[in-house]
């Protein structure tokens, strides 16, 4: 196991007894096109900071950031209240991404809401459809919504495949004073060489946005029995294109736990970066996540 201290930027807890917290995709009838029959394990149980606590006791976790997981709740807000409430009671999050519409009119008062939380960090509106020609995006009143995370001090979590970077490299140059993390490692949907070519050019064309994160994680949802060996070009292309500077881990658990362990992921990790030197790989797994949100 690595010996570095790690900061896992993209975790997920629930709790489906929770009154006010609705979990859409782990209801019965809800169908992951990417995941399929195998979230069915992850729907009958609750996960909960002491849950991740134990199950990575051995990882050398020091902090976590927790990005949104309640589906469908009718106030978003609500589980900001809850993971704050967690974190006051384990310690974990340390960090919160929450929900917002950034469409809605009223998602200026919903983020003041949601500031009124000290851990607090940043916003995912997490939009299902992707197309290059008529991206959310690109849309100007969904911009106006965007805008709104430099008054608060925001990152904004992007959901995003390749197809979509061109137009999330145009708002990130517009808003500069915002950081993009790009989240899943653009999420890869395809292990083919034109896949991976066009991904590629994608992450190049959104990385010549400065101000544009790119969080490593997510790669067993579409690569279900993956190896090192077969993660490791995409985690290598990321930190080539972005630089050490601009790249951190992070594991999705318990998502992609239904792919691995998560000494087996951390692991690999760490294997994939063992010939960067010592101050690049302690910014990929900590120092780059705690300068970004803040923890």
């Amino acid at each position: 196991m690595s010996k570095l201290s790690f900061v896992d930027a993209h975790i997920h807890f629930w709790d489906r007894s929770h009154p006010e917290l609705r979990y859409a995709w782990l209801e019965p009838d809800f169908y992951h096109p990417q995941i399929q029959d195998k979230l069915d394990k992850l729907k009958v149980v609750n996960h909960l900071a002491d849950d991740f606590i134990l199950e990575t006791k051995n990882a050398n976790v020091s902090k976590v950031v927790h990005v949104q997981a309640a589906l469908g709740t009718p106030d978003p807000v609500k589980e900001t209240q809850w993971l704050q409430e967690e974190a006051g009671r384990t310690g974990m999050p340390q960090g919160i991404v929450a929900y917002s519409s950034l469409l809605s009119p009223n998602v200026e008062s919903e983020l003041s809401r949601h500031c009124e939380y000290a851990n607090m960090r940043g916003i995912r509106d997490k939009v299902e459809s992707y197309s290059p020609e008529e991206s959310y995006l690109s849309n100007p009143e969904w911009q106006k919504g965007y805008a709104l995370l430099e008054k608060f001090n925001l990152v904004f979590s992007l959901d995003c495949v390749w197809e979509d970077m061109a137009p999330a490299a145009t708002v990130a140059h517009k808003f500069p004073n915002i950081t993009m993390v790009l989240d899943h490692t653009g999420f890869p949907q395809e292990r083919t060489a034109e896949y991976f070519y066009n991904w590629r050019e994608g992450i190049r064309t959104l990385a010549q946005a400065d101000n544009v994160m790119c969080k490593i994680s997510g790669l067993g949802m579409c690569d279900p029995d993956w190896t090192t060996n077969s993660i490791r070009p995409w985690v290598l292309s990321c930190i080539e294109i972005f630089g050490p500077e601009r790249c951190f881990f992070a594991t999705n658990w318990p998502v992609d736990r239904l792919f691995s362990t998560y000494d087996e992921l951390i692991g690999a990790y760490t294997e994939i970066i063992s010939d960067f030197s010592e101050t690049e790989r302690v910014a990929m797994f900590s120092g780059n996540s705690e300068r970004i949100y803040r923890i």
